[in-house]
């Protein structure tokens, strides 16, 4: 299902990022397939779109703060309120996240974890002559949201490898019906991982869930009936499969590396 029909740039600002050229010369966009992705070199304006996007649909930030309070999308949010977001149904549930963000969020799971258990022991200690009842009562909140935190993403996300805490967070927090804008989910994943997100999302897809995903990954990008907008050029378009740089690379790499690695011996 597609939730987020399109978005169109209103009034435009001065400045970064309304400088940048995919940005600048953006009209319309519109999303007609639950799966969309965002390809373009480094510094198109992919990332800054989507967090624009992500802004200005007031989705929840997987990270270490609030994206309001977040200083390095202080552009982003201007531009979010230059964006018109046009909705077929109001995505209530769903997020938005930045790879390089996770490591923060990670951090802000174990002080959470940490203050908790700290609260446990302090009602242990000065409720010691209460009865187990009582102590019972005090303790509930910070004993539910522990088991909440349990119960979602296990012990420690910080006892997995990168990649496993990635995968498992979005298995915790993949619901149907959500709106989920990814920022280069692969950096973590190895292969086999990106093809288990891979799964992940069709199942959310037939529960009515849209995805808009800025990657480089030739792997996500064979998701079945995904749409791929190219950023480089300076425009935002619709691009094929196989017609795009990181896959024709990756292929010819893959296909006779010895064409490429031949190049870095004896410094080139």
């Amino acid at each position: 299902m597609v939730h987020l029909r399109s978005v169109r740039l209103g009034k435009s600002g001065a400045g970064f990022p309304f400088t940048v050229p995919a940005i600048q010369s953006l009209g319309e966009l519109s999303f007609d397939t639950p799966v969309t992705f965002f390809v373009g070199e480094n510094g198109s304006g992919k990332s800054t779109l989507m967090e624009g996007i992500a802004l200005g649909a007031r989705l929840p930030t997987v990270g270490s703060g609030e994206s309001k309070a977040d200083e390095t999308l202080a552009a982003q949010r201007k531009l979010a309120k230059a964006l018109k977001l046009t909705w077929n149904t109001r995505a209530t549930r769903g997020f938005f996240l930045r790879a390089e963000d996770f490591f923060g969020f990670t951090k802000r799971l174990s002080q959470m974890r940490a203050d908790m258990r700290e609260e446990l022991a302090r009602i242990d200690t000065e409720l010691a002559g209460a009865s187990d009842y009582a102590r019972g009562l005090a303790k509930m909140p910070a004993a539910g949201q522990l088991a909440d935190m349990q119960n979602r993403y296990g012990e420690d996300l910080d006892a997995n490898s990168h990649g496993q805490s990635f995968l498992k967070l979005f298995q915790s927090r993949f619901v149907p019906g959500g709106l989920y804008l990814l920022d280069e989910p692969e950096a973590p994943l190895s292969p086999q991982s990106q093809l288990g997100l891979m799964a992940m999302m069709s199942d959310m897809v037939e529960q009515n869930a849209q995805f808009i995903i800025a990657t480089h990954s030739p792997i996500l990008l064979a998701f079945p009936g995904a749409r791929i907008l190219s950023f480089d050029a300076g425009t935002v378009r619709p691009a094929d499969y196989d017609s795009l740089e990181h896959v024709a690379l990756t292929r010819d790499f893959l296909n006779a590396p010895e064409r490429f690695l031949r190049h870095l011996k004896n410094g080139g």
